[in-house]
């Protein structure tokens, strides 16, 4: 049966829909990524308010960190370093021993080389001289 490619860029809420059940259909047969747990630190202040948090995954001896932000006001008093300690602590109690994530050469590469990462592969070619950066660090 002949197959035609259309490309758009504006393709359609089902479609897109459509090709993340696909390949999640395939990954389920062939990883067991029920077995992957989400995982965050977060910081609150003294009124409950939430300033921080670092948020990801964990599979096996793998752990993703996904996302880490600090609220203005909270940044350069350590809150960022405490998240990602209690975040990567956690996970070491869930058997993880390696720990990796991507980040912007304008977000925080040297905030992470400071906490042990190192970097796998860069990307560039983004606008404004942007890199992008795999980083991880192994050990518990």
């Amino acid at each position: 049966m002949p197959v035609s490619v259309h490309e758009t860029d504006s393709p359609a809420e089902a479609d897109l829909a459509a090709v993340d059940e696909g390949l999640e259909g395939h990954n389920q047969v062939a990883a067991p990524l029920s077995d992957v747990k989400s995982l965050a630190a977060l910081a609150r202040d003294a009124r409950g308010a939430l300033v921080g948090g670092a948020v990801g995954r964990t599979w096996g001896a793998c752990c993703e960190l996904q996302q880490l932000w600090v609220a203005p006001a909270h940044r350069k008093a350590g809150v960022g370093s405490r998240l990602l300690e209690a975040f990567e602590a956690r996970a070491r109690t869930r058997g993880c021993t390696v720990f990796y994530l991507t980040t912007l050469s304008f977000q925080a590469p040297d905030f992470y080389r400071r906490h042990g990462y190192a970097v796998l592969a860069s990307i560039d070619g983004y606008p404004d001289g942007i890199v992008k950066f795999l980083m991880h660090k192994r050990g518990a």
